[in-house]
């Protein structure tokens, strides 16, 4: 517990702004809270083989809490497509268990280099006047209609985030507005983070030299303590989203994925 106090600071700060962000930009906030759960692993004695995979699944388990929060301030106004989470929901989780489970077979650096070739390809299309450039006016059909869902659902179960990275840009380029886009994606970012916590949580249930406090890959006193500082801010970023001009919110969110991949690629 004490050494849990040593790092008070920290985790309540990162996620504060984890909270701010999912309401803001629909993203669960992993990118944020990740690299904080990792340098609070190192000293508590989180085996080096297993550390990332605890930041993960720790980090999913809060978006959780800071997806809910988001979702219903979003839903107050109007920004939520329940529609499209209600056809999408079992695509999605199959793909974020899946994405769980696969994430313990790749190395750290195969993750950085997938996501980072993601993130700036999407950040272009956010950065950049492109509203006006669609793939379609309306969401796919056939194949495409749950396998799209399915993916965003894996690759964001394996980076330990939300699906807001991915999903926002995807539903823009579907005739989505932004501000229902980000709501949205709060929404999906839930269904990916109840899945794929639970992946990472049955997946590290066997695993030996893991730290008191830990179910599974799920460190409890961490989840705790950001869970409750995201709770707290969700609702203010989500106030912010429906307050500002849409290619204002567009240009936000393309450069918090440039900052996300520059960090990502630092780490390697």
């Amino acid at each position: 517990m004490m050494e849990m106090i040593e790092h008070l600071l920290p985790l309540v700060g990162a996620g504060m702004v984890a909270g701010f962000l999912a309401g803001l930009l629909g993203i669960g906030g992993g990118i944020v809270t990740i690299p904080a759960l990792f340098i609070v692993f190192d000293s508590i004695g989180v085996p080096i083989e297993w550390r990332m995979h605890a930041s993960i699944a720790t980090s999913l388990a809060i978006i959780v809490a800071t997806n809910l929060s988001s979702v219903r301030a979003h839903h107050k106004k109007g920004g939520v497509e329940w529609p499209i989470v209600k056809d999408w929901w079992w695509a999605i989780a199959v793909g974020a268990v899946a994405g769980a489970f696969f994430a313990k077979t790749l190395k750290t650096e195969e993750l950085i280099y997938i996501f980072a070739g993601l993130a700036a390809l999407l950040a272009l299309k956010m950065l950049l006047p492109l509203d006006k450039y669609k793939l379609g006016e309306d969401l796919p059909s056939g194949v495409f209609r749950y396998l799209n869902p399915g993916i965003i659902g894996f690759f964001s179960a394996v980076m330990g985030i939300g699906g807001g990275s991915f999903s926002v840009p995807y539903l823009t380029l579907y005739n989505i507005p932004i501000q229902k886009a980000v709501g949205t994606a709060s929404l999906i970012g839930l269904v990916i983070s109840v899945s794929g916590g639970l992946g990472y949580l049955f997946g590290g249930l066997n695993v030996a030299d893991l730290p008191s406090g830990m179910v599974g890959f799920i460190h409890i006193p961490s989840l705790v303590i950001v869970a409750i500082a995201a709770v707290v801010c969700a609702p203010y970023g989500a106030k912010v989203a429906h307050a500002i001009p849409k290619r204002l919110l567009s240009i936000a969110f393309g450069l918090f994925l440039v900052l996300a991949t520059v960090r990502l690629l630092m780490s390697v």
